[in-house]
């Protein structure tokens, strides 16, 4: 009896021992990712062994974003830090550089994405940075965001793999649903104008032809001969509607729409659309899989064409967020 109750004892401090060792270990990854983009795969594939912390909000402009005393905290808090690169954070591009020199801090798409899959482009970029328009091209994000994780928390491996098999499914089953949607518009009417060119590997993904009022880059200016010429398009194309866009002042497709009419063609808004950053935190537009399926709605329909019923892949996220599937 003496013996059974010191054995039990010394496993009781045995365990008691372990515990802080263990408890530090399954303690949540703090991770820091600059765009919703990032920040919401990441949170996806490391579900609670992660805790994550996005640095831009909804209607923020990477490529003008300047980082304040407050996010070079937040960097220094952080254990890890995603960000997803090609130039799109602009002058965060320093910043980054320095505290890649101190912890772990991964650009997932130059990390991820085979240099065949790019769309080069002729500016001060040379890559379109905008991958995430591509939902079956964005997914080779997660296995190395899943194997990042899983090495800075290797107790939580098991769990990870299995939120990032489920993720790229859902995103497998996403990317079918996008294109399946814009093949039911007519072809005369497959056009996406749209503010700025953060739509070429939408356009590429899903068959869509894609006229953006300006570069790449939101810091390149707008002229009147770019009104003009796209105002041109509208009308000799019979475009129904055009796009404005969350990160990026209306203004210049407000030009184009006033120009086209008065060359005899009206046109409408067809709705706003999320490009360089998702919606608001807590909605369905605020999830990676919700922007896209946001957009797609808002072309489709603008376009004269139809959205067909959710893939069953889809039901958990629809149901979560009390979306009917058709």
């Amino acid at each position: 009896m003496t013996r059974q109750l010191m054995a039990a004892g010394l496993s009781m401090v045995l365990a008691f021992a372990a515990a802080p060792a263990m408890a530090q270990q399954s303690t949540p990854l703090k991770a820091v990712a600059t765009t919703g983009m990032v920040g919401d795969v990441v949170g996806q594939v490391g579900g609670e062994c992660v805790d994550v912390t996005t640095l831009m909000g909804p209607g923020v402009d990477p490529h003008l974003y300047q980082a304040s005393a407050r996010d070079v905290a937040t960097f220094q808090q952080a254990e890890m830090i995603f960000y997803s690169g090609y130039s799109l954070e602009g002058q965060l591009g320093d910043v980054l550089e320095r505290f890649a020199e101190t912890k772990p801090t991964i650009a997932v798409a130059p990390s991820s994405i085979d240099t065949e899959n790019l769309i080069t482009v002729q500016d001060v970029y040379g890559i379109d940075p905008h991958l995430w328009m591509d939902a079956s091209l964005w997914s080779q994000i997660v296995p190395t965001v899943a194997e990042t994780l899983s090495e800075a928390r290797p107790d939580c491996e098991s769990r990870i793999q299995e939120n990032a098999s489920r993720y790229s499914a859902q995103l497998e089953a996403l990317h079918q649903w996008v294109k399946e949607s814009i093949a039911s518009i007519p072809e005369q009417q497959r056009i996406l104008v749209t503010a700025h060119d953060a739509f070429n590997y939408f356009g590429r993904a899903y068959d869509i032809e894609v006229a953006g009022i300006q570069g790449i880059s939101t810091s390149t200016e707008t002229g009147v001969a770019d009104i003009r010429e796209m105002a041109q398009v509208v009308v000799d194309r019979e475009v129904p509607s055009v796009f404005i866009e969350s990160t990026i002042n209306p203004r210049t497709v407000q030009a184009v729409i006033e120009a086209a009419r008065e060359k005899g063609q009206e046109v409408s808004i067809g709705g706003q659309l999320y490009s360089d950053a998702m919606g608001e935190a807590g909605t369905a537009d605020g999830t990676y899989i919700g922007m896209l399926y946001r957009n797609t709605r808002h072309i489709v329909e603008a376009l004269g064409g139809e959205t067909p019923v959710l893939p069953e892949a889809l039901d958990a996220w629809a149901a979560h967020w009390d979306i009917a599937s058709s």
